[in-house]
């Protein structure tokens, strides 16, 4: 339910609907708007609706919100598309963000190098995996603890915020001092409790759909982590399994332009993932910025054929500042720019 003020509200007056929100167990969330402060009631709709909210002062009405999502939602939000800021890179709003990097952090020399490749092409930042998830116990599973101290000093020599998975409660705290953003795999999308965790953290949070999640059911993940009053949230997609098999995933775009549509958050669009084959990634890439997407994350390495993790998908160094142009142009015909 979504709680509307009169334009005169005063703060006493918002203050004392949260309380009686509060009070009965409901999840309370103050907008203020332009001419109004609406309050976001998450709970038992029929419970609000009981309270007799209207009668309180300052209260002009109660709405029901329809969507299962509620503050991903931009019917609840009432405000502008959600932008923020990663150590000076804006992320939503006018801007493209390039996110690259090695898909695993393999050493210090090979991290070092695509730092520097994909810096000197304009990314706005770096991702790189320390700790994979494997469908296989017996492959490579990162370097773990070690791979962080090798983002800091890549983050360190080229300046570019870094962009980690986090896969276990236990490493939070350890990987939050290295990451500027905290991404949440599709594989966990649905771990409930790690994005309670992460959304208590304080970073900007990269959340990516499940292998066989609705857009629904990527909303409402959402809502997880920002109910623990983090908004600094993008949403990812990164391909969904679907009876197709000419590639690794099918790539949503048609999600992209729905989660533009009906949500103020910003929009990645991961296509290294769903393509699995490099030559893909460039269409795929070209194609996401042009329908509006906010950013891409690819994968990236000097040597993909020798790299340890997917490297069929993952982008020549050499060839990174091509591709980043030829993105960038397709990002303007949406009136975007390069973050």
């Amino acid at each position: 339910m979504m709680v509307v003020m009169t334009p005169q509200a005063t703060e006493a007056e918002i203050a004392a609907v949260v309380a009686r929100l509060e009070a009965r167990g409901v999840h309370a969330k103050v907008m203020p708007g332009e001419l109004t402060t609406a309050i976001g009631a998450i709970g038992d709709p029929e419970g609000v609706r009981d309270m007799g909210l209207e009668g309180m002062p300052g209260v002009d009405q109660v709405i029901p919100i329809s969507r299962p999502y509620k503050l991903a939602s931009s019917e609840l939000s009432g405000h502008a598309p959600t932008t923020f800021s990663v150590d000076g890179r804006q992320v939503g709003g006018g801007t493209f963000c390039l996110i690259a990097g090695p898909c695993t952090v393999e050493s210090r020399e090979q991290t070092l190098a695509v730092a520097n490749a994909v810096r000197s092409a304009n990314a706005s930042m770096m991702r790189g995996g320390a700790f994979k998830p494997r469908t296989s116990p017996f492959a490579f599973q990162g370097l773990g603890l070690d791979a962080l101290a090798i983002l800091r000093e890549a983050r360190a020599e080229t300046g570019l915020p870094i962009v980690t998975e986090l896969t276990d409660v236990a490493n939070a705290e350890a990987l939050a001092e290295v990451a500027d953003v905290i991404q949440v795999g599709a594989r966990n999308m649905q771990n409930y409790r790690l994005l309670e965790v992460v959304g208590k953290l304080g970073k900007p949070v990269l959340l990516k759909r499940g292998l066989s999640s609705t857009v629904d059911e990527l909303l409402q993940a959402a809502d997880y982590i920002l109910k623990e009053g983090n908004d600094e949230l993008m949403l990812c997609e990164r391909g969904i399994r679907t009876f197709e098999t000419a590639t690794r995933f099918t790539l949503d775009l048609a999600a992209v332009a729905y989660l533009k549509l009906h949500t103020h958050l910003p929009v990645i669009v991961d296509p290294s993932h769903a393509a699995g084959d490099r030559r893909l990634v460039e269409p795929l890439s070209r194609a996401a910025a042009a329908i509006g997407a906010d950013g891409i994350i690819v994968e990236v390495a000097e040597d993909p054929d020798t790299a340890l993790c997917d490297g069929p998908q993952q982008l020549y160094a050499r060839d990174f500042g091509v591709f980043a142009e030829s993105v960038a142009a397709h990002a303007a015909l949406v009136g975007k720019q390069l973050a």
